[in-house]
């Protein structure tokens, strides 16, 4: 508003008009600071998405047995590209997800999951924070936003960060209800904290939207924490039939179908599926830590040694040196094994610093590996905390009060374990 002030002629009307006015002129540049100074002023928030230089994520070299022929020629090429695009405009969002989904493939690839997956986030950051504060979204916007949402929900779920990622999945499912990715990490959200019936209704939604590799994978697990493996295992086969050969996703998918065979006791096919992928992906290093687990089954532990090392000297992947302690103490080479145990300790500490919620794992190494129940209790019921109805938290809690012969307790979890209805055997074993 415009104050308008009387002047006459009187010098001293003058002097008190002048100074009415400069106090009215600071008490507005006053206000004006404050609110520019508030918190939460949208004036802090830039009009579109920006990434320095410096936040550029950092590709790491992939080993020898990793690269996969011209694919990792094709990653390369396609990093620099995207690098170059930002290094020109530093407000291009599309490849600013790009570079997200590189980070996010190379991080299931290479198993360098410290460094990808907090890169991944700090390229999304800028996108999700600008446009989720933007008054009017374009259509443009609202893609970008909903793809900015999905990989950060994505990568927020590979860090056991279940609650968030439940909320970022939310909040894209409502500006775009009919992709069918975002309904897989809403699956995946509700079977992680224990909400089994919504999980089955966002895979039914998934399905019914895209019926593809992603969709039948989900699908399968659901089937078996509700106890029909031989409909887990058809609709896993589906998803591999519904995959490209050769990819990562696929290898990954038929990895799972070994894994189920195995799990329920049919070594013979769990080995077929661990030997084909390999014939896709020569050393893709799961495999071989599956196909180490086989030759332990038969007591081949030379040739499980071999393989189980193979797969570590690939990729930093903390089971496969789990699954060589174990090796070791099984075959009594105590003090192999104990020298083994602080790298992964080490190992478990580095993805904790960077943000991943490791207890459920530190629940196991200290129940399997380096027995101290009362810790591995601590961890467990840390966990349990976070999401008390999920099915695997509970059988770990089982398992440990089991252990410490507390039946009471271990009676206790092992009943919230079994509430869908699995047949997993370390249930039975609880059981007996």
């Amino acid at each position: 508003p415009l104050v308008y002030e009387h002047v006459n002629n009187n010098k001293s009307s003058k002097l008190m008009s002048a100074m009415r006015y400069s106090l009215l002129c600071l008490a507005l540049l006053l206000f004006m600071g404050a609110c520019q100074q508030t918190p939460n002023s949208q004036s802090k928030i830039p009009s579109q998405p920006t990434l320095s230089v410096a936040d550029l994520p950092k590709l790491l070299d992939r080993a020898e047995a990793l690269r996969n022929g011209k694919e990792w020629d094709d990653v390369q090429n396609f990093y620099a590209a995207q690098c170059a695009v930002l290094r020109q405009d530093s407000t291009d969002a599309e490849a600013m997800i790009r570079l997200a989904e590189v980070c996010i493939q190379e991080a299931r690839v290479t198993g360098e999951h410290p460094h990808y997956y907090p890169a991944a986030l700090r390229v999304l950051q800028p996108i999700v924070a600008t446009l989720a504060a933007k008054q009017q979204r374009t259509a443009k916007d609202n893609d970008l936003y909903f793809r900015a949402l999905s990989h950060k929900a994505s990568v927020q779920l590979s860090l056991h960060d279940f609650s968030g990622a439940l909320e970022t999945a939310n909040l894209a499912v409502a500006v775009n209800p009919y992709n069918a990715q975002i309904y897989g990490a809403l699956v995946d959200a509700h079977v992680e904290l224990g909400q089994y019936a919504k999980a089955v209704e966002m895979a039914d939604k998934m399905v019914g939207i895209r019926p593809d590799l992603r969709s039948y994978s989900r699908v399968s697990y659901l089937r078996e924490i509700h106890g029909d493996v031989e409909g887990a295992i058809e609709a896993m086969d589906m998803a591999v039939k519904a995959g490209y050969p050769g990819q990562e996703s696929t290898a990954w998918a038929r990895l799972t179908l070994g894994n189920l065979y195995q799990t329920y006791g049919d070594w013979k096919r769990a080995e077929q599926q661990y030997q084909a992928i390999l014939l896709e992906r020569p050393d893709y290093p799961f495999a071989l830590a599956a196909l180490a687990k086989v030759e332990q089954h038969r007591k081949q532990y030379a040739q499980a040694e071999t393989l189980l090392k193979k797969a570590c000297d690939i990729i930093p992947e903390v089971g496969f040196y789990q699954d060589l302690a174990e090796l070791y103490q099984k075959t009594g080479r105590k003090a192999a094994a104990d020298a083994l145990i602080p790298e992964i300790e080490s190992m478990m500490a580095e993805d904790t610093q960077k943000g991943h919620n490791m207890s459920l794992e530190y629940a196991a190494l200290y129940s399997e590996l380096k027995p101290d129940y009362d810790k591995a209790l601590h961890y467990a019921l840390e966990e349990y905390q976070r999401r008390p109805d999920n099915i695997d938290v509970n059988r770990r809690l089982a398992l440990i009060y089991a252990a410490k012969n507390d039946k009471a307790k271990a009676k206790e979890h092992y009943e919230k374990a079994r509430v869908t209805g699995s047949k997993h055997p370390d249930l039975m074993a609880v059981k007996g």
